[in-house]
């Protein structure tokens, strides 16, 4: 059998009634893990000639669901910046995973694969993924198996968040260096707690109200823009320009090119200017406007209100820096 088929592998043993039990692999060896092919021997065949002609197999594959996933799932997320980060986590997850039938996914293999990952965090994040896609391959009937790390926790490679403050020399220093449409988005980010994908598409208001729908959480909230002085400021220099956003260039949209090369512009002039700050200044990312709203908030509730968590300790882990206000006893 193994002249005539190479790398087919055939295992056996007796269970405990002594009944004979036969299975079939296809050994990848040194190039990767051997691949199961069942125990009926002429459906072990078919798929053994796929795979050693290099012809694809998908069919009861960790592959199947990723290929069906990313054909009807992965194009229903509204915001732009998570199809694309999901995109590039499941190529990189199906580089490994993929010729793997569902059994062979255990936990081991993958605590192998996020200690071999060299970006730790990014590891993380493509694990996640897959398991979306199984959770998705459970709902579709391609497969029966739980998640193999449903219900174990501090499985993923340890996570430290990052801690930034911006303070006032730092926001106002790039501030003042950006260009009108980058103080625009600024100002909109650091009052509103938007993300930038929705700081920089958000409507303009209508009756008085500044709605919007999360790009990432779907959820409809608003603003009174009477309330606030900023987006009153904003909204009287921004005038009667004929552009349905708020976040305008002349007459135009901005897209996020645009505002990625005003802020590496206004950023990197502002760095010469205040040499005593320039590392901080560096450091700052303009997604980091939503994590002056949240300091810029009564407490942590309200900033976790108004950056729509679904818990205040996920906005005291990763977005507040303030620290709380302790009182002296004597």
């Amino acid at each position: 059998m193994t002249n005539k088929y190479p790398r087919l592998r055939t295992h056996s043993r007796k269970n405990k009634s002594g009944k004979l039990l036969v299975w079939y692999g296809y050994d990848q060896r040194p190039h990767g893990p051997e691949i199961s092919l069942g125990s009926d021997y002429a459906k072990a065949l078919e798929q053994w000639e796929l795979l050693h002609l290099k012809k694809p197999l998908t069919l009861g594959r960790i592959q199947e669901a990723i290929n069906a996933w990313r054909d009807e799932v992965l194009d229903t997320y509204d915001n732009p910046e998570t199809r694309k980060s999901y995109g590039k986590q499941i190529a990189n997850v199906e580089a490994v995973f993929g010729s793997m039938a569902w059994h062979e996914v255990t936990l081991p293999i993958m605590r192998q694969y996020l200690r071999k990952r060299t970006a730790k965090t990014q590891g993380n994040r493509e694990l996640s993924v897959l398991s979306i896609v199984w959770s998705y391959a459970r709902k579709e009937g391609m497969t029966e198996l739980p998640w193999p790390a449903a219900g174990v926790k501090d499985w993923k490679n340890v996570e430290t968040p990052r801690t930034f403050e911006v303070t006032d020399a730092i926001f106002e220093a790039i501030y003042e260096a950006g260009d009108q449409v980058l103080r625009d988005c600024m100002d909109i980010a650091t009052t509103t707690g938007m993300r930038l994908t929705d700081a920089r598409t958000v409507r303009m208001p209508v009756d008085g109200k500044l709605r919007f729908k999360s790009s990432k959480k779907g959820k409809f909230s608003y603003f009174v823009v009477s309330e606030s002085p900023v987006l009153t400021a904003l909204l009287e220099r921004r005038g009667n320009v004929d552009c349905t956003t708020l976040l305008t260039d002349g007459e135009m949209p901005v897209t996020a090119s645009m505002l990625r090369g005003s802020y590496d512009r206004a950023r990197k002039a502002a760095a010469l200017s205040h040499p005593e700050i320039a590392t901080e200044i560096k450091a700052m990312y303009l997604r980091d406007c939503r994590k002056r709203a949240a300091d810029l908030a009564e407490d942590d509730e309200a900033a976790s209100k108004l950056l729509q968590h679904s818990s205040v300790g996920l906005t005291k882990k990763h977005y507040t820096t303030k620290g709380s206000k302790l009182k002296a006893v004597r």
